[in-house]
């Protein structure tokens, strides 16, 4: 399975989902279906049922966690050296229309447009994935085409 870019703050947040997971979701889960057995008929127990797919989430979140940890190539941003280039992990100011944005390519999983973060595999990260400063990319968006100037390039 090819190995999926991700950066250090993205690898930590998974490692935290998962430990969070295994140490204080499951065992509260599995306290809970205890509780509902002890309230007898588990064929009419709602409470049971809604336990015991609770559990079934949880684990299969943990299995998710554990393979996207597995099959990641953790990259720190700060240790990238790219020559002012737009690398994965750069953090990109671009410019279109007067307007000004920040962006950082980051992770599948650690996309959030929200907060400026965005995923290696969209078309704005592709298009500008390789450029440097001072370059223009065009990229088709769903509201037309699309001019971003690169005003600056950082690996923060």
């Amino acid at each position: 399975m090819p190995k999926t870019p991700m950066t250090t703050r993205g690898a930590e947040l998974l490692r935290s989902e998962l430990h969070k997971l295994k140490t204080v979701e499951r065992p509260a889960n599995a306290a809970a279906i205890a509780e509902a057995r002890a309230h007898g008929d588990l064929s009419e127990n709602a409470e049971y049922h809604a336990a015991r797919e609770r559990a079934g989430f949880i684990e299969g979140r943990i299995s998710e966690l554990e393979a996207k940890i597995a099959n990641a190539q953790v990259i720190d941003p700060k240790l990238v050296d790219a020559d002012g280039r737009c690398v994965f992990g750069a953090t990109v100011d671009v410019e279109s229309d007067g307007e000004s944005a920040t962006w950082q390519i980051v992770g599948e999983d650690e996309a959030d447009i929200k907060k400026g973060r965005i995923s290696v595999s969209s078309p704005i990260a592709r298009a500008l994935i390789g450029k440097e400063s001072g370059e223009v990319v065009e990229v088709q968006t769903p509201g037309g085409l699309k001019r971003y100037e690169i005003i600056d390039v950082r690996y923060e």
